[in-house]
């Protein structure tokens, strides 16, 4: 594979310091720590750096970053010998790719270790499954998180997608919030994109719904899917409409004049169609009726092995059940017939 030579990016790594470095503990659960400072300005440099860049992309060719647990950055000498042996602290490293300026970020992640109880700095994730019972090895506790400023919360991560569309929707005043995001499922939602392109649908405004959930979240959640063992937990399941004419529902994919759940077949096919060509990335897909204003959805994910369901807001006798999946039920609650964070959009289309 050819080297070609890009361009860096400066950027001040993150620090995530806990001030004073003391944390008190009560009744065997650390309180939350002091709030710390956090530097994450990006900073273009022309300082250029050798590194085969191909790989990099992704399946799909979208993907703009890489995210790299501190041990796997000597699998990039080159990276290490322009930042030196910093690049394996916290941090998000830009590059500009020659052929076409755009950015590509490496990020380091905090390692596991730093959490510490149900906090990490002054951040609340709660317990991972794994902490509390044994788990099936696709549920071992994530390897790190993304320490994410309010400045780099708006990283572009790929074509359509930046690290603030898969925050936790709470603690809207604490940064750094700290997310657990795989490249895979960025990659698979990419692909999924580019097959609905293919058809000339537009996909313009993708909006996650609900990326990433810390698990304090997602255990105290009572909308549809907030499973003990949801994959929103471990950064590779996303719930997503596709809102080209950004009215703030889901489009008419399958253009027969109105949005309903059938809708979510044309994202169905895409999937399919997707994890044929790319068995490495199979995971589940959820479709999803109207739950608000946001229309019809689909939960997409990467777990590792094939699953398939539907959910709906109505009786178990509205829409169709594809052979081999099964239906789950909700209950609606609220003025805008939604459900816990799906409430919580309604409350935003105000």
């Amino acid at each position: 594979m050819a080297m070609v030579t890009i361009p860096v990016v400066l950027v001040v790594p993150l620090t995530g310091a806990i001030a004073g470095g003391l944390r008190a503990v009560f009744s065997g659960e650390p309180k939350a720590p002091l709030r710390a400072e956090l530097v994450n300005v990006p900073r273009r440099s022309t300082a250029p750096v050798n590194l085969s860049f191909d790989s990099l992309l992704g399946r799909s060719g979208r993907l703009r970053t890489r995210l790299l647990p501190p041990a796997e950055v000597a699998n990039y000498p080159a990276l290490r010998e322009h930042f030196g042996v910093s690049v394996v602290s916290p941090g998000i490293r830009m590059l500009v790719v020659p052929r076409d300026n755009s950015d590509f970020a490496f990020i380091t992640l905090r390692p596991w270790r730093d959490k510490l109880g149900s906090h990490i700095n002054t951040y609340h994730v709660g317990w991972w499954p794994g902490e509390r019972r044994a788990m099936p090895s696709n549920y071992d506790n994530p390897d790190g998180f993304i320490e994410v400023s309010k400045e780099a919360a708006d990283l572009q991560i790929s074509t359509h997608f930046t690290l603030r569309d898969f925050l936790t929707h709470d603690q809207e005043r604490i940064w750094p919030k700290y997310l657990v995001l795989r490249e895979e499922l960025i990659d698979k939602l990419e692909l999924v994109l580019a097959t609905l392109e293919a058809q000339g649908i537009p996909t313009r405004n993708v909006v996650v719904l609900s990326g990433f959930r810390t698990p304090q979240y997602n255990a105290r959640a009572t909308f549809e899917g907030a499973a003990y063992a949801s994959r929103h937990q471990y950064g590779d399941a996303a719930d997503v409409i596709i809102d080209a004419d950004r009215n703030g529902r889901m489009d008419d994919l399958n253009r027969d004049g109105v949005v309903d759940f059938a809708d979510t077949d044309v994202i169905n096919r895409a999937v399919e169609k997707v994890e044929r060509q790319h068995p490495e990335l199979v995971g589940g897909l959820g479709l999803y009726h109207a739950m608000g204003p946001r229309g019809p959805f689909a939960h997409i994910d990467v777990r590792g092995t094939r699953a398939r369901w539907t959910g709906n807001t109505r009786s178990a006798s509205a829409g169709r059940t594809r052979p081999g999946v099964r239906r789950e039920e909700s209950v609606a609650v609220g003025k805008c017939r939604a459900e816990g964070e799906m409430a919580a959009l309604c409350a935003r289309m105000k």
